[in-house]
C-alpha cells in the first residue's frame, strides 16, 4: 500500500474517532438538558423556567466557542494541527466527566448551576478548537479529488457521536424514571471521560498533515499571525458562518428540541422519540460517506444548493407526523429530514475549506464554524422554547423558523461560491 494512501486513511479514521468522541460529549450534554439537568440542577424553577435555564446553558458552550476557534485555530495555523487537537480532546474529558461528578442542586445550592455552566463553557472550549482540526487533519492528508469525501469521515463523528449518547441514555434510562434521575443520567457523562482518555491515546499516534508542514516549510505558518492573513477575506468568513447553519443548528432542532416539544406539547413518551432518533441516526451513518462521495463526483456547489433546498421543506411532514401519534410515521419522517441535513453536512465541511488559503485555514473555518453555531446553532432550542410556549398548539411558526435555517445557507453558499470568483 502506497505510504501517503496510508497516511491519509489512517488520517481519516483518527480524525472520525477524535470527533465521534467529541460531538459524544457534546450531545450527551444536549440530551441530558432536555431530559435531565432542569431538574437536577435548577429544581426551584418551574417546569418552563427550568427547561430555559438548562437551555440556556447549552447556550453557553456555544458562547464560548468563537473565540476558541480564534485561539485554537491560530494556534492550529502556527503550531501544527496534530497538537491542538490533542489539547482540545484532554479539555472535552476533563469537563464532561466534571458534569457526571457534579452535585445537584439539592445537595450544594446555587453552586451547583454556576458549575455547570464554567463546565459547560469548558466543553464549549474544547469544541471550538475540534472541528477545525478534524476536518483538516482529514482533508489535508488526502490525494486531490478526495479532499471532500475525507473531510466528511470528520463530519461523520456526529451521526457516531449522536449513536453513543442515544445508546447511553437509552442504557440510563432502563433502570427506571426514580433511579434516572437520582444517579444513572450520570452515567453517559462518565463514560464520555473514559472514552475521552482512548482518543488521546489514539491521537498521539498522529502524524502532521503535508500541507501544513509544506506551509511551514515556506514560512508561511509560524511568522505571520494568521489572522492578519485573513484580511480582506471576512466577507468570504462570513459566507462559510452563513452556509453550516443548518448542518450545525438543523441538528439542534431535530436532535435536541423536537426531544422536549414532542413530550411536553405533544405528549408523546420520550422513548418514541429517542427510538426514532436513534433509527434516523443510523441511516444518517450509512448515507452520509455516499453524500460527500456524490457530490465529489458530481459537484460540490449543486449538491448543496439541492440538499438545503430539500432541508426546507423537511419540518413540515415532521410535525404532522407528530401530530398523528403513528409511531412509524414518526420514525420515518425524522428519517428523511436527517438523511438531508446530513447530506448537506457531509460536504459543507470539505467546500469551505477550499476558500481559504493553508496558512490561515484553521483560524478562517474556525471562526466561522464556531461563531456560527454561537450566534444560531446555541440558541436554536432555546428559541424553539419560546415560540413552542407562544403559540401553543400551533406548529408552523415552528417550521418555518427550520426553513428559515435551511434559506440562511442556501444564501452562504452563494455568496461563498460567488467571492471564491472573485
Amino acid at each position: 500500500m502506497n505510504k501517503n494512501t496510508s497516511q491519509a486513511r489512517h488520517a481519516a479514521l483518527s480524525a472520525f474517532a477524535g470527533t465521534t468522541l467529541e460531538f459524544y460529549d457534546y450531545y450527551v450534554y444536549a440530551l441530558a438538558s432536555t431530559l435531565v439537568l432542569g431538574k437536577v440542577f435548577f429544581s426551584s424553577q418551574t417546569t418552563l423556567a427550568a427547561d430555559l435555564a438548562s437551555y440556556g446553558t447549552l447556550a453557553a458552550g456555544f458562547l464560548a466557542r468563537p473565540l476558541a476557534g480564534v485561539v485554537f485555530g491560530t494556534l492550529g495555523d502556527m503550531w501544527g494541527r496534530k497538537k491542538v487537537l490533542t489539547i482540545t480532546v484532554v479539555l472535552m474529558g476533563f469537563a464532561t466527566m466534571g458534569i457526571g461528578l457534579l452535585p445537584s442542586y439539592t445537595t450544594i445550592g446555587i453552586g451547583a448551576p454556576i458549575a455547570l455552566v464554567l463546565l459547560r463553557i469548558l466543553q464549549g472550549i474544547s469544541v471550538g478548537g475540534e472541528w477545525g482540526g478534524g476536518v483538516l487533519m482529514a482533508s489535508e492528508h488526502a490525494a486531490s479529488g478526495w479532499k471532500t469525501f475525507a473531510a466528511s469521515f470528520a463530519q461523520l463523528g456526529s451521526p457516531a457521536g449522536m449513536l453513543m449518547a442515544l445508546s447511553a441514555f437509552r442504557l440510563a434510562n432502563s433502570f427506571g424514571e426514580a433511579t434516572f434521575f437520582t444517579w444513572a443520567w450520570r452515567v453517559p457523562f462518565l463514560l464520555g471521560g473514559v472514552l475521552a482518555l482512548t482518543c488521546f491515546l489514539l491521537r498521539r499516534k498522529l502524524t502532521e498533515t503535508p500541507d501544513f508542514l509544506a506551509a511551514l516549510s515556506a514560512g508561511q505558518a509560524a511568522f505571520e499571525h494568521p489572522l492578519k492573513k485573513l484580511n480582506g477575506h471576512w466577507l468570504r468568513v462570513f459566507y462559510a458562518g452563513a452556509a453550516v447553519v443548518i448542518g450545525s443548528a438543523g441538528f439542534f432542532f431535530m436532535n435536541t428540541f423536537l426531544l422536549g416539544y414532542a413530550t411536553r406539547y405533544v405528549h408523546l413518551p420520550s422513548n418514541v422519540i429517542l427510538n426514532a432518533l436513534f433509527v434516523a441516526t443510523c441511516f444518517q451513518l450509512l448515507t452520509q460517506p455516499l453524500a460527500a462521495f456524490l457530490a465529489e463526483k458530481t459537484g460540490e456547489l449543486p449538491f448543496l444548493l439541492s440538499s438545503a433546498a430539500l432541508c426546507i421543506l423537511m419540518p413540515y411532514p415532521v410535525f404532522f407526523s407528530l401530530q398523528s401519534h403513528n409511531l412509524v410515521l414518526i420514525s420515518c419522517t425524522i428519517t428523511l429530514a436527517i438523511v438531508t441535513l446530513s447530506a448537506f453536512y457531509a460536504v459543507i465541511a470539505g467546500y469551505i475549506v477550499h476558500a481559504f488559503p493553508v496558512s490561515s485555514r484553521y483560524t478562517a473555518i474556525s471562526i466561522a464554524y464556531q461563531s456560527s453555531a454561537a450566534l444560531v446553532s446555541g440558541f436554536t432550542p432555546l428559541i424553539g422554547t419560546l415560540i413552542a410556549s407562544h403559540y401553543a398548539e400551533n406548529w408552523f411558526p415552528l417550521a418555518l423558523f427550520f426553513s428559515t435555517l435551511a434559506l440562511i445557507s442556501i444564501l452562504g453558499v452563494v455568496g461563498l461560491n460567488q467571492s471564491n470568483k472573485t
